[in-house]
């Protein structure tokens, strides 16, 4: 390979790397996020319901 093909290789994996970990660092966090959402949801409604009785 020349300079050139090299230097492209290693541009497009250090891409590939920095994609991959953006992504699954969002899709970790966003799990955790609904988790958070649907729990407090959840209580919402529970206290919704109690209030309603």
């Amino acid at each position: 390979m020349s300079h050139g093909h090299e230097l492209w290789w290693l541009l497009v994996w250090a891409c590939v790397a920095w994609y991959s970990t953006i992504t699954i660092y969002i899709s970790v966090k966003g799990c955790f996020d609904i988790k958070e959402m649907l729990e407090r949801l959840k209580r919402d409604h529970e206290k919704q319901d109690d209030n309603d009785r």
